[in-house]
């Protein structure tokens, strides 16, 4: 503590050494003083803090002697459990173990020789009952013992070989329990079928018969098992599917198909005390067809014996989710061959019943009544679920099934008409009378009002004022020549739209689109179906242009005749085919135009022979102008007399006006073309061009009637454009410098109308020798 003081004195005197003494010792005093103060305070502090600390540390020190022997205490008890407890626990679990396991061996082996000796006992119940023919019995045993042997194989690693053999023994016992079921089966339903398996024809049907021996004889003591036993042993060995399938084939194949199919086929149920027979017999009929309501009788009544005798057994079916786990053979079998027995009465019966006329679809109701009523019987006999309508609903469908029907109907005989022979024509003539239905009058209706058939002139005109009038004939086909099939297309499609109008709503827009299919199916089928002869021979291809005009003439007001008569749904505007018409023309125009190109062809193939035209001095050249000449007239000629009465006379008039234009215009090109004409080449020349110019006009024979041809022949330039330009031809062929001249009269005579003035120089230049006359008359023509 001294040093301590002396080192502050010390520090305080280092940091003021500018004071003095007195004032140092004053301070050093002052400081001693209160050193000695916080001495005291210290001594007084360290004392009280030591008393109260050695009683607390005396209690810890005797704290942590207790704990020590505490400590002591607990390691000789661990280690007398270690040394000793321990020991003896390992040993007691090691024990415990070996006894729970032995125990669940034990436990497993009984298991498993209960198990056996359960498969055992049925196999042996079995075979007992097997014996006193209690297939029933017998069959439970199977599936009880089955149904343990199945739990011993379920468990994984364990295998016995007397598994196997319990399993052969199960299989041996049940296709022997099977095999007698089946004997059981096959006594009580007996099937006696035509030597020919598989034949639904009449005569196999009627060979046919089946016998139900399901009542046992009063004399014999259950000499064949009842038929519910037997059953219902099939159908705990799960037989009972296959066995009633086979069962639901033959029914349809000898029996319900057939009593179907034939309508002279009826069946003969006969019951004798043993044994109840189904057999069948033939009666003439005069239909080929029965109604659905006698094909419904006959169907019921043979499932009506069937119930009787052998489909009215309850059985036990669990699992099946039915009610209480009970279901009758009718409604198994039912659950086979409905389907089957349905699509059959539809398509064979239903089908053909449905009415081809609507005026007979009132009729129809009877078949319905028909049908609800068949349903009905065959439910009560739980043939049918209660949910099962697919009959009804097919017949209540009949407004749609005979659109259907309808319209299949009327598009086969469309398309037979379309692949018949097109050479088969009837004449057209605008006066003729078709055999088409005859229309109600529009105004009759209560749709918009229109004029009155009545209020056109008796005559057949219209007065337009003053005192032009209309043909009686405007608008109508010219005469010509249309293939019959073509007519009787157009007549199907009037009776076909007549049809809608008396239908529904949706049948009649069926039909309508059914008649718009015809058309549309004409446009496909006929250029394709006749491609070949419609290329090769010329009568065909206008005889097909005049009946895709005749076609298109009706679809113009085909739709509006019926505008006013149809339903709501097409009288709106919608009912209309001229959407048709440009392309059913389009069809006979390229036709006929492809035909014309053809004939055009060989007409210049036959004057490429003509050898230009040129040194007609030479014979041989001349005879092969004048063989291609004649050539070309034997053509038109036979080209006239095969379109003669069959394409209209205007269309036949422009034709072979334009056959006969390509000609004389090939020869009028050829000729111009010569730079050097003779006046023998110009002789021969002139007398080819009278030939064309003779017996030209005479290939116009329109009309059968030869005096009526001659107006047409007559009005040849008319239809032959080049007509002037050749005869102009044959004049300057024959002509001498002046009369040319003369004809071309300064660019406005004939001449000039035909010729350009380039043309006529050049003939000239090859007609005439270069001489000053020529020179003069080559300057007047310009």
């Amino acid at each position: 503590m001294a040093a301590r003081e002396g080192s502050l004195v010390a520090a305080v005197l280092a940091r003021s050494g500018r004071l003095d003494k007195e004032h140092l010792g004053a301070r050093v005093g002052r400081l001693s003083r209160r050193v000695e103060e916080l001495k005291g305070e210290v001594c007084t502090m360290i004392n009280k803090k030591y008393s109260e600390f050695l009683p607390s540390m005396q209690s810890a020190e005797d704290l942590v002697a207790q704990v020590e022997g505490l400590a002591n205490n607990i390691d000789m008890l661990k280690a007398g459990i270690e040394n000793e407890v321990q020991r003896d626990l390992n040993v007691a679990v090691a024990e415990f173990t070996e006894l729970k396991q032995q125990l669940e061996r034990d436990t497993l082996v009984l298991s498993i020789l209960k198990k056996l000796q359960e498969i055992d006992s049925s196999i042996k119940e079995c075979s007992s009952a097997l014996l006193e023919e209690q297939y029933v019995a017998a069959a439970q045993q199977l599936e009880k013992a089955r149904s343990s042997l199945r739990s011993l194989e379920s468990r994984r690693g364990f295998e016995l070989k007397i598994l196997k053999a319990l399993g052969t023994e199960l299989t041996v016992q049940t296709q022997n329990l099977i095999y007698h079921l089946r004997q059981e089966w096959q006594k009580l339903i007996v099937w006696k079928l035509p030597p020919s398996k598989g034949s639904s024809s009449l005569e196999a049907v009627v060979l046919s018969e089946l016998h139900l021996h399901t009542l046992l004889p009063q004399d014999e003591d259950a000499a064949v098992p009842p038929v519910a036993a037997v059953l219902q042993a099939l159908a705990v060995l799960g037989e009972l599917h296959s066995r009633l399938k086979d069962f639901g084939q033959l029914l349809l194949q000898y029996i319900l198909k057939p009593l179907i199919s034939h309508p002279s086929l009826e069946p003969v149920p006969e019951e004798q005390p043993d044994v109840f027979i189904l057999r069948f017999r033939s009666q003439e009929l005069v239909l080929n067809e029965s109604s659905p309501m006698e094909v419904f009788d006959k169907i019921k009544l043979v499932f009506e014996v069937l119930h009787k005798h052998l489909l009215n057994v309850p059985l036990e079916q669990p699992g099946e989710g039915r009610k209480e786990g009970r279901v009758t053979l009718a409604e198994l079998l039912g659950e086979l061959i409905w389907e089957e027995l349905s699509d059959c009465l539809i398509h064979n019966c239903l089908v053909d019943s449905i009415p081809t006329n609507s005026s007979k679809l009132e009729q129809y109701k009877e078949v319905i009544e028909s049908t609800e009523e068949f349903e009905k019987a065959l439910k009560k006999m739980q043939f049918l679920k209660e949910d099962t309508t697919a009959l009804l609903k097919y017949a209540c469908n009949v407004d749609s099934h005979f659109a259907n029907k309808k319209c299949q109907d009327v598009i086969m005989a469309a398309r037979n008409l379309m692949t018949s022979e097109i050479h088969n024509t009837v004449k057209i003539t605008p006066d003729s009378s078709l055999a088409l239905p005859e229309l109600p009058d529009p105004g009759s209706g209560d749709h918009l009002k229109m004029q009155r058939p009545s209020s056109l002139l008796q005559s057949g005109t219209v007065n337009l004022g003053s005192e032009s009038r209309l043909s009686p004939f405007t608008l109508c086909l010219p005469t010509c020549r249309i293939s019959s099939s073509v007519q009787q297309l157009v007549e199907l499609a009037y009776h076909t739209l007549l049809e809608a109008t008396a239908s529904t709503d949706l049948c009649c827009v069926q039909l309508f689109d059914c008649v718009r299919n015809i058309f549309q199916l004409f446009y496909e089928v006929v250029p394709t179906y006749h491609r070949e002869n419609l290329q090769k021979l010329p009568q065909l291809a206008a005889i097909h242009h005049n009946n895709c005009m005749y076609i298109a003439h009706h679809l113009l007001t085909l739709g509006h005749q019926f505008r006013f008569r149809s339903t709501s749904v097409l009288s709106n505007g919608a009912a209309t085919f001229v959407d048709l018409v440009p392309g059913i023309r389009r069809l006979g125009i390229e036709c006929f135009l492809a035909q014309m190109r053809v004939q055009k062809g060989e007409i210049l193939e036959r004057l490429s022979s003509a050898r230009n035209f040129s040194n007609m001095d030479d014979e041989e050249n001349y005879c092969a102008a004048n063989k291609a000449i004649k050539q070309v007239l034997h053509q038109l000629r036979r080209l006239g007399m095969v379109w003669q009465d069959v394409l209209p006379v205007n269309v036949y008039c422009k034709a072979m006006g334009a056959l006969l234009n390509t000609a004389l215009a090939e020869i009028v090109t050829r000729i111009a073309a010569l730079e050097d004409i003779s006046a023998e080449d110009a002789d021969r020349l002139y007398s080819l061009c009278r030939i064309m110019v003779e017996e030209g006009p005479q290939v116009f024979t329109p009309l059968l009637e030869e005096d009526k041809n001659k107006k047409y022949q007559e009005e040849v330039p008319v239809y032959v454009q080049k007509w002037m330009t050749f005869k102009e031809l044959m004049i300057i062929l024959q002509a001498n410098l002046q009369e040319i001249v003369d004809q071309w009269a300064d660019g406005k005579g004939p001449l000039a109308e035909e010729f350009s003035a380039a043309e006529v120089k050049s003939l000239i230049r090859a007609l005439f020798q270069n001489t000053e006359r020529r020179a003069a008359a080559l300057a007047k023509i310009k």
